[in-house]
């Protein structure tokens, strides 16, 4: 049902018994791909989704950057802010009073906004490569 929606990866934490999960997934044949996270010890939803928060980061360093690990060129920068303002933007619509998050909104906007300017004066073509991938209007 999520792949019509264009969800084609998913990620699942597993510990206890993930040899039996794996096994149940792979009997499936399916259109989309499921990633396993092995957690050492159980840690939760929020540990889970820490560890995720690493493999997301991966992928957009992958995409935007030269390479996965090159963790400092501005398109993968100005991609990572752009997720994390999408996320933060979609929060504040049904937590109106969330005033903490509504500054740091505000703060990681002007980050990308400064990265995005570096990314203007040093090179246009790169610049507006990723304003139209990330479909920034300007």
């Amino acid at each position: 049902r999520f792949s019509q929606y264009g969800c084609k990866d998913f990620y699942l934490s597993l510990n206890y018994k993930a040899n039996l999960i794996k096994a149940y997934f792979s009997d499936f044949d399916h259109k989309y791909k499921i990633n396993y996270i092995l957690e050492n010890k159980p840690l939760g939803t929020a540990g889970s989704l820490h560890l995720l928060r690493r493999k997301i980061k991966k992928t957009f360093f992958e995409k935007f950057g030269k390479s996965a690990t090159d963790t400092g060129t501005s398109e993968g920068q100005i991609a990572l802010f752009s997720h994390r303002i999408n996320h933060l933007t979609e929060h504040l619509k049904s937590n109106k009073k969330d005033f903490s998050t509504q500054r740091a909104l505000i703060s990681m906007v002007g980050k990308r906004r400064s990265l995005l300017d570096y990314l203007k004066r040093k090179d246009i073509e790169r610049y507006r490569t990723i304003i139209k991938e990330l479909n920034l209007r300007k």
